[in-house]
């Protein structure tokens, strides 16, 4: 059975990108009150894009997907769920919401992990929410040719118990000795889980839940604010790279978590960019900027397309009607080029042509 000694980090040798990834990460969070003393209104619009981006994005890794005007409805309680996808999405909002909420009430133990996957599941008609997996649920890929090879193979049903008991425990032994930085700790909990895959669904899910439980723990708000799940997302296929390469030799001890330390780190680090770049928005417009210096501002550092709904979420200080104006304005002074119409709209610069 799996052994997990967290406490041998502390010999290892890390590479420059993982030094410089936790020196920067350290620096936002020494910063981050000072990032988030700003206007509490824009600061709430950034927590509700960030909650619909988290949902959104975790769920679409996974295909699960629906609309946007119907999950802006399952996020704001304006709906009930009308198929499987969506019941999906609900759970994980609620979860989502529990764990903004009270996360320092959650502790890192199997009963609390049982509980999330069981509210993850509510919605759904499966029986297996809040239970460990009771079936081998190997990690297969279809090949071009039409055959199914396996890539991994997660630890059988009847030792997940004992070795997420194990988990958690040695997790909470290396946090509270202090001599392995929680920004490696949470990583390597995070592979760890993976390569168990406790669950008979939703071990991905669950994964990015209990990476921002473990972030916001140790410290590292910036989940509230940006869409982790998001950045994982749009990096998808460097995320299931790194964690091929992380999970080579992990029954026998023998892995190397780094690539998937790398990867973690620096999505968390271009989060904390990602909020100081935004909070830089809420201070322009403090500053009697008017919407169109506010949005003019910002597009003048965008690469490519766009839509009026990215700009909303880059200026949470904006609302929807002011973004559209100011758009227009900017097409209308030929500063941007307006490309496709109704909800395929898209603007690009001018320049870009």
């Amino acid at each position: 059975m799996r052994e997990f000694n967290y406490a041998a980090l502390k010999e290892q040798t890390w590479s420059n990108e993982i030094v410089s990834y936790v020196a920067q990460i350290h620096e936002y969070k020494g910063k981050q009150k000072l990032l988030l003393y700003q206007k509490p209104v824009a600061l709430d619009r950034l927590m509700e894009i960030a909650r619909i981006q988290s949902t959104e994005g975790s769920n679409s890794i996974e295909g699960i997907r629906t609309t946007n005007p119907r999950l802006r409805q399952l996020i704001a309680s304006k709906t009930t769920p009308r198929n499987r996808d969506e019941e999906e999405i609900l759970g994980y909002r609620n979860v989502l919401d529990l764990v903004h909420e009270s996360y320092e009430y959650i502790p890192i133990k199997s009963n609390y992990i049982l509980q999330l996957h069981r509210d993850l599941m509510h919605f759904t008609s499966y029986s297996f929410g809040g239970r460990y997996k009771s079936a081998p649920n190997e990690i297969d890929m279809i090949l071009p040719s039409g055959e199914t090879a396996t890539l991994f193979v997660p630890v059988p049903p009847h030792e997940v118990p004992e070795v997420i008991e194990r988990l958690c425990g040695a997790y909470d032994r290396a946090l509270a000795e202090g001599r392995v930085d929680p920004l490696i700790l949470i990583p390597c909990f995070v592979l760890d889980f993976l390569c168990i895959h406790p669950f008979e669904d939703g071990n991905g899910r669950m994964s990015r839940l209990l990476t921002l439980l473990l972030l916001y723990r140790a410290g590292y708000m910036v989940g509230r604010y940006i869409s982790v799940e998001k950045a994982i997302e749009k990096t998808k296929d460097a995320y299931y790279d790194a964690l091929a390469a992380s999970d080579v030799g992990w029954h026998e001890g023998t892995n190397d978590p780094k690539p998937f330390i790398e990867y973690m780190l620096s999505v968390i680090l271009s989060c904390y960019r990602d909020l100081e770049r935004r909070v830089s928005m809420v201070e322009v417009a403090g500053a009697r900027s008017t919407s169109y210096d506010i949005v003019l501002n910002h597009v003048q550092d965008v690469i490519g397309p766009f839509s009026k709904r990215d700009v909303l979420e880059a200026c949470p200080a904006l609302g929807s009607s002011s973004v559209e104006s100011a758009l227009k304005r900017l097409v209308d002074e030929g500063a941007l080029t307006k490309i496709g119409a109704g909800r395929n709209t898209r603007y690009v610069r001018a320049d870009a042509h």
